[in-house]
């Protein structure tokens, strides 16, 4: 790339794969990530690195697995000694680096989340919609400033209206960040909270969806001896039969926010043309980790790893530059993101990253379909067990997944999955206690096993001598 581009970085908030029109979801709106498909490549088959916060975005902003950089957690104190952001990387070699939104690298209880070293030169900070932080809210500050009140605001029959929602202020803060005089090349992370729970979207988003209309959670009866086997590994609910908690209108309203978020971007690419700004800057579209949605019984998230928790859009745009229309079913990781922004921005990957660029299958040189032989998740305690309803405590999971079998862990205890995608791409045939797999399961166990001891163990400081 002669010229380097600039980048535009849309990452949403659990955000599952199956959210997007052109990817074959009829019950959603999207015309604009579907103009995105339309117009690059989407990765079909993208895993996160932790089905939670902070392990998650510490992975791609570092490149690296969770475990590697020692940040498992939600709610850590600090993220001491970690290895160069991607931001930080990329201000350095050149670029004028924006942030909007959550970080959630650190915690950002009782407090604003503390700055690291990110190469942030423009930063506005949202970690949630709601005003519990007594200073250095920027989203809050705004709706104060909008003569309006964000507590009442979402105590209201019709919660956050369009014109006051933190979606709307992160595309206010995108556009006043393109809008700025610079000589330099740009890069922008966009953060917002939704379509995070709670699942509240502006009336006029949600009165756009018929929960009557909706197909409901991948669910059978199987489910809940299934979860019951797992009550004492963390997670955010117990599972109950989708009409329980009405799991069809979860759903409308959870597309209502994925909604509102597409119309939002729609505003961003709108001035990146009314700029003459869109034909060099590439888009990244994607999300930290998903959700259950009622899934399996379960809503929200915690230690498991089904495919609507840990599988992820992930879309690049670049019309002219990078291949346009294509849909790649390779395995991805969200670490490979990082390592092509990277790429992208011109900048040498580090010899401690772990992601491996996608450039090569944007650019039409690599086969599309083939990327990684198998995709890793982790869970290290990653969240509270006190916000769970099990008796479980600091659960420690891995999942392993390949062209065909998805195979999960859970460590300290006797229980485990092992699931063939092809035959049954929703999980609900455990096959982990099946005589007729038995091989199987053990020749994935050992390959899990060789993956994560290859790449999550830090050998330390490099070798300088042989004695």
């Amino acid at each position: 790339m002669a010229k380097r581009p600039n980048i535009l970085w849309y990452c949403t908030d659990q955000q599952r794969f199956d959210t997007i029109g052109a990817l074959g979801n009829p019950h959603v709106q999207t015309p604009t990530l579907d103009g995105l498909v339309e117009s690059g490549t989407a990765f079909t088959h993208a895993y996160c690195q932790s089905p939670i916060c902070t392990p998650s975005r510490s992975s791609f902003m570092t490149g690296m697995y969770p475990s590697r950089v020692h940040n498992c957690r939600n709610g850590n104190e600090d993220f001491a000694g970690h290895p160069p952001l991607i931001s930080k990387l990329i201000a350095d070699s050149g670029y004028d680096c924006g942030m909007v939104g959550k970080f959630h690298l650190q915690s950002s209880g009782k407090r604003t989340e503390p700055r690291l070293d990110d190469g942030y030169g423009f930063w506005k900070f949202s970690h949630a919609p709601r005003d519990d932080w007594s200073e250095g809210h920027d989203y809050a500050d705004w709706v104060k400033e909008q003569g309006a009140d964000l507590g009442k605001l979402l105590e209201g029959d019709e919660n956050v209206p369009s014109q006051f929602h933190q979606t709307t202020w992160t595309s206010d803060r995108a556009i006043e960040f393109i809008s700025q005089e610079r000589d330099k090349p740009w890069f922008l992370t966009l953060n917002p909270y939704d379509p995070h729970p709670p699942f509240i979207p502006p009336k006029s988003y949600a009165d756009r969806f018929d929960a009557e209309a909706m197909p409901g959670p991948y669910f059978r009866e199987s489910d809940l001896e299934q979860q019951n086997q797992l009550k004492d590994i963390d997670f955010q609910t117990r599972a109950q039969r989708p009409e329980e908690f009405n799991g069809r209108k979860q759903q409308a309203l959870y597309y209502a926010m994925v909604a509102q978020i597409d119309d939002q971007l729609a505003r961003i690419l709108k001035h990146l043309d009314d700029t003459g700004q869109r034909e060099n800057t590439i888009i990244i579209f994607t999300s930290d980790h998903g959700e259950s949605l009622g899934d399996h019984g379960l809503q929200f998230k915690g230690c498991r790893f089904y495919e609507g928790l840990v599988r992820v859009p992930l879309i690049f745009s670049w019309p002219g530059h990078i291949q346009q229309d294509l849909r790649s079913a390779a395995l991805v990781e969200l670490i490979d993101m990082s390592a092509t922004l990277l790429d992208c921005a011109g900048v040498k990957l580090p010899e401690q990253m772990q992601g491996k660029s996608l450039l090569p299958i944007l650019q039409g040189t690599a086969p599309p379909q083939e990327h990684r032989e198998f995709v890793r998740c982790e869970y290290f305690d990653a969240i509270d067990s006190s916000f769970c309803p099990g008796d479980g405590d600091q659960s420690f999971a891995t999942m392993y997944r390949d062209a065909r079998f998805k195979l999960v862990v859970y460590h300290g205890h006797d229980l485990g999955e092992l699931y063939d995608l092809q035959s049954d791409p929703w999980e609900f045939e455990n096959l982990w206690d099946q005589p007729d797999f038995a091989h199987e399961k053990m020749r994935l166990i050992q390959a899990s096993f060789n993956a994560s001891m290859l790449q999550s163990i830090d050998v330390g400081a490099r070798r300088i001598a042989p004695m």
